[in-house]
């Protein structure tokens, strides 16, 4: 799967805007954590094996960039948890799951 790499406040903005337009989805990812690093690996797999070409895809490393997580949080109104999925529709965030709660099939 093709990520795009997020690290700047200024790329939350522009994806809630493209969210009118399309389905955007963010994967906050903590890179010092097994756990999250399990659930990206699994999260992986499962997107490899669905058609998702109109959704896009940004990676957050919130640990080198914990004020862009703070930011989502507080723009699209959700408790920050990591590893977290969020999926943004319209300027909102529709769906947010954390942990062993993330998956694929909640994207379609």
């Amino acid at each position: 799967m093709d990520w795009i790499t997020l690290d700047t406040v200024e790329q939350v903005d522009a994806i809630i805007e493209l969210s009118h337009s399309k389905q955007v989805v963010i994967f906050k990812h903590s890179t010092s954590c097994g756990i999250s690093k399990m659930v990206l690996k699994g999260f992986q797999r499962d997107i490899d094996s669905m058609d998702v070409d109109a959704t896009n895809f940004y990676f957050l490393d919130l640990i080198a960039f914990r004020s862009v997580s703070n930011y989502i949080a507080d723009k699209l109104e959700v408790r920050h948890e990591s590893p977290q999925m969020i999926i943004i529709q319209n300027g909102k965030a529709v769906h947010d799951a954390s942990h062993n709660t993330i998956n694929a099939a909640s994207i379609k």
